[in-house]
């Protein structure tokens, strides 16, 4: 397929270069343009583009930016095909990011992207660290395969990025439609506890609405008042045990 990816950081960058080793055309933009991700793009085996350029001629464009950037990249799909898949990796953390109201009256995230986008979207790739995507993805069948959640309303596009999930080491679970999709936002059992495909299921169905925004304020809280980073260990543990069914 030929992929285009805007946002080139730890999630961004890890896809492009696990895409390319799946065989896939990359386009890689950065905010700065493409003379910012060159070197990266290059040594992967990706194509440096602007984001005007990232957008056009694929067949899956994945939005790989900060939650609040959403709005600013509305206008690159205003003739961008129907066809064409859209992937949101993105999560709302109103400590880093601005307060929007929606989302802050329990509009999922994706829903909102989707509104500023004039388009819907497939949530995927959120619920796990950088760490995760990067180091953590196994082959096919092996046993206590990570799984990843994937929530969309349109079919076709859900089976198209649930094979890029296995494609990039994880086993892919159908998460529902987009108004389900806050079963995988920050603060639920689903988000970044790296569960097999069965646990996962378990966590989407025990998901709490009305505590994740809470779990979610508690975690970031406790975590940049530490006087050391975190591990990657101590992060899964923590989400885990903060946002574990009562």
């Amino acid at each position: 397929m030929k992929i285009g990816i805007i946002g080139a950081g730890n999630i961004g960058g890890t896809l492009a270069r696990k895409f390319v080793a799946a065989g896939h055309m990359v386009k890689l933009a950065g905010a700065k343009g493409p003379e910012e991700v060159r070197e990266q793009a290059e040594k992967i085996g990706a194509t440096p583009v602007a984001s005007t350029d990232a957008v056009k001629n694929v067949d899956v464009i994945i939005l790989s930016i900060p939650f609040a950037s959403i709005s600013d990249v509305s206008t690159l799909f205003a003739e961008v095909p129907a066809t064409v898949c859209v992937v949101d990796t993105s999560n709302y953390y109103p400590m880093r990011d601005q307060k929007i109201a929606d989302v802050e009256q329990g509009k999922p995230e994706s829903v909102w992207t989707s509104e500023q986008l004039g388009r819907p979207v497939i949530k995927a790739f959120n619920a796990a660290l950088a760490h995760t995507l990067a180091e953590n993805g196994q082959p096919q069948g092996t046993p206590r395969r990570i799984a990843m959640p994937v929530a969309g309303d349109d079919s076709s596009n859900k089976t198209i990025v649930e094979q890029l999930v296995d494609e990039a080491g994880f086993d892919p679970v159908d998460a529902g439609t987009l108004a389900d999709s806050w079963r995988q936002q920050p603060g639920t059992p689903a988000y970044c506890t790296e569960l097999p495909t069965d646990e996962l299921r378990q966590a989407l169905a025990a998901a709490d609405k009305d505590r994740a925004p809470g779990n979610r304020d508690a975690v970031m809280e406790e975590f940049m008042q530490a006087t050391t980073p975190p591990t990657h260990d101590h992060v899964i543990e923590r989400n885990r045990a903060i946002s574990a069914p009562r």
